[in-house]
């Protein structure tokens, strides 16, 4: 799969697995989508749904998508998997697909995703997604899992670490400009001073860690291992 992210959530599997499976909780804690609804189904049926995204605040991308999950394998793991599209002019991606694991451990469970897609608007879109897209898509669903991970360990709700997250973000922006207009005070340093002070500030900014109750993409890891797959799940679902 094109994306890979993985972290390691320290709560029992009921409550990951509730978190992740219903739509009003799962997109609490999702970046990528503010809406997700189940569509009506037949009884025995891959479940179809509808998410939709805001991109401004008035600007919503929406698109389809069908999932089925096995709570009961052999192993004790679970697994989830899905394709999904969207219609929509300005939706990049056009089509995709990708599975969610959950795998019990001695501590919690071991919970990973792998998704890939395909972007529209032929070369330039495969150029917009390389440069720009595919990054954003894999940082907002580490932060997403980082989210959900304090959610299930902490109780930190999503709504709550999200205002976290944006107080935080605030303080290292200032932490670039500060320094140097202070270096520029009549009482402050000289300034010569406002360009070394600018770097303290700007590497200030990005090597100091998150809050322990701040979701941060960092703490999720990124390359699958050599030996993860789809599981077979995936080849059952139809198109959205």
């Amino acid at each position: 799969m094109g994306l890979y992210i993985e972290t390691r959530v320290h709560a029992d599997l009921e409550t990951l697995w509730e978190r992740t499976q219903e739509p009003d909780r799962h997109q609490r804690w999702d970046l990528r989508f503010t809406e997700i609804a189940y569509l009506p189904r037949a009884e025995g049926e891959p479940q179809h749904f509808r998410y939709a995204t805001r991109v401004l605040p008035f600007l919503v991308v929406a698109g389809t998508g069908v999932s089925a999950g096995e709570r009961h394998r052999a192993g004790g793991d679970r697994v989830s998997a899905l394709r999904f599209s969207s219609g929509h002019p300005l939706s990049l991606l056009a089509e995709g697909s990708g599975y969610w694991r959950y795998v019990p451990t001695d501590d919690g469970v071991r919970f990973l995703t792998g998704y890939d897609y395909r972007p529209r608007w032929g070369h330039l879109g495969r150029v917009a997604d390389r440069a720009l897209f595919r990054p954003l898509m894999g940082w907002a669903t580490a932060w997403s899992f980082d989210r959900l991970r304090l959610w299930c360990e902490r109780g930190v709700t999503p709504e709550r670490s999200r205002d976290r997250w944006l107080l935080e973000a605030a303080a290292r922006l200032l932490l670039v400009p500060v320094p140097s207009a202070l270096a520029l005070l009549p009482l402050g340093a000289p300034a010569l001073a406002a360009v070394p002070l600018t770097v303290l500030g700007l590497a200030a900014a990005v090597l100091v860690p998150p809050s322990s109750r701040t979701p941060a993409a960092r703490r999720c890891l990124r390359t699958p291992p050599a030996r993860t797959r789809e599981p077979r799940l995936l080849a059952t679902l139809g198109q959205p």
